[in-house]
């Protein structure tokens, strides 16, 4: 069975902690990236030097006709996916009334339109190849209960949300799943500038995930064992919702 699975943004964080779960697993993997050719060498080396097979493309998931070729040629000289992991995102903080047009439009753009972007010309190979699938999500905490600063972010991840939902119900009768992960403050640069002390007060286990968390929750998502679970929003917050 083709097991190849693409992990978008995964030069680093999150993403890269995925591939290289996948990839100790047995699974090949097609790597993107966006800008940073140096992380994405690295990631590629590693996986190189786990036995599987690696393809990178590059690409800013906003740009529809740019992720569409890349995947589609991809898919052409490799054959389809087995699974896909939205993984990449972007976020533009700040409270309502002084968010401008351009970090509502590039959130929302970037976040939901790449759902489309990305997923949309990896559905039908998968179909076509009759044996079945995965596609996971990554929403946020934000997605599911809101939060100040980040009206833009949360419209974008309760989007995927309702997004991956209604996507399983499409696909469920061909054995391919697609559920959502919700994480909460997981250790990325994205939330790099958040003191200890805030983190103590919102988190209940008082700490910040680790992205080896998130990757193993999709190493089972991934799995057979999990070939009965679709449609759902499972979060890693460490108890904050």
């Amino acid at each position: 069975m083709n097991n190849r699975v693409l992990v978008t943004g995964s030069s680093r964080g999150i993403g890269k902690a995925i591939a290289i779960k996948l990839a100790e697993n047995g699974f090949d993997i097609a790597l993107h990236f966006h800008s940073n050719h140096a992380a994405v060498a690295q990631v590629q080396k590693t996986l190189l030097d786990l036995g599987v097979q690696v393809s990178v493309l590059q690409f800013d998931i906003a740009e529809r006709q740019a992720v569409k070729l890349a995947i589609e040629t991809d898919i052409d000289a490799n054959g389809a996916y087995y699974g896909v992991i939205l993984n990449a995102g972007i976020n533009r903080d700040t409270a309502f009334p002084a968010m401008t047009e351009e970090e509502w439009d590039s959130v929302i753009h970037t976040n939901l339109d790449g759902f489309y972007n990305v997923i949309h010309p990896t559905v039908m190979p998968m179909v076509q190849a009759r044996k079945g699938g995965r596609i996971i999500t990554l929403a946020s905490v934000s997605g599911i209960a809101g939060n100040r600063g980040q009206v833009n972010y949360s419209a974008s991840k309760a989007g995927i949300i309702g997004a991956t939902k209604a996507l399983s119900l499409e696909l469920a009768k061909r054995k391919i799943t697609v559920n959502c992960i919700a994480p909460g403050l997981i250790e990325t640069d994205m939330v790099s500038d958040i003191p200890t002390e805030m983190v103590n007060q919102i988190v209940p286990m008082k700490r910040m995930g680790k992205p080896s968390e998130i990757a193993g929750l999709t190493n089972f998502l991934m799995s057979d064992d999990a070939a009965y679970i679709t449609r759902q929003v499972i979060s890693v917050n460490g108890g904050m919702i």
